[in-house]
């Protein structure tokens, strides 16, 4: 396989077609290895328009879906975010590169040890990987500016919404199957929040978010 061929094709095939037309962030795509963050024995799929399987029954975001993201949550330099699932590492490190620090929380310590090993591998010192329920957020650490859930949601909960700072803004793929929708939340005020459902995709769940509660008859 011709790796930056491969690369090319999955930023200019499946990441411009879907409405990731800033530059800055293609061009990170172009730096940012995730070969480097995919298991050996799933090499291959590195750059295909697919879920990458992790340890623990996991996966990695499809491409597309990392890059819009990381796109609409709009990072600057002096901003610090939180992450809910580090997976491979490979969204803390698309965050590392445009964040002053990011804050990873991950459940499963195969993935904790993973991901540790992937970012020193690319050189993240401003990201921290932490084995923690991410479910419930950090609230002494925060407020922060970005929050990122890598997975999806039945809903995002109120107390992570509250550990944003005014401006702040939170991605999730929020939703039950069949229908998921990929939302971006930001904190307008003290007390109010807007939200904007960006696109229709279907995700994994992440571990600890309660699931609604299904009435039997």
């Amino acid at each position: 396989m011709n790796i930056e061929q491969a690369r090319f094709n999955m930023i200019e095939q499946q990441i411009r077609t879907w409405e990731v037309l800033d530059q800055a962030v293609l061009s990170l795509l172009a730096v940012v290895k995730r070969e480097d963050f995919v298991p050996a024995a799933h090499q291959a799929m590195a750059f295909m328009d697919t879920e990458v399987p992790l340890p623990g029954g996991q996966s990695m975001l499809e491409p597309k879906v990392e890059a819009r993201f990381l796109q609409e949550l709009g990072v600057h330099k002096h901003e610090r975010a939180l992450e809910v699932g580090t997976g491979s590492g490979y969204m803390a490190a698309l965050l590392g590169h445009r964040a002053q620090h990011v804050i990873t929380l991950e459940t499963r310590p195969e993935l904790v040890s993973l991901a540790r090993a992937n970012l020193e591998r690319a050189g993240l010192m401003n990201v921290s990987v932490r084995q923690a329920d991410g479910s419930r957020g950090l609230a002494e650490e925060g407020p922060f500016d970005v929050i990122m859930l890598s997975g999806s949601v039945p809903e995002v909960p109120a107390g992570l919404l509250a550990q944003l700072k005014v401006g702040g803004r939170l991605a999730a793929v929020v939703g039950q199957q069949p229908i998921m929708r990929g939302m971006l939340f930001t904190r307008s005020t003290e007390h109010d929040f807007t939200s904007v459902a960006m696109f229709d995709t279907v995700a994994p769940r992440l571990s600890g978010f309660d699931e609604p509660t299904r009435f039997k008859f």
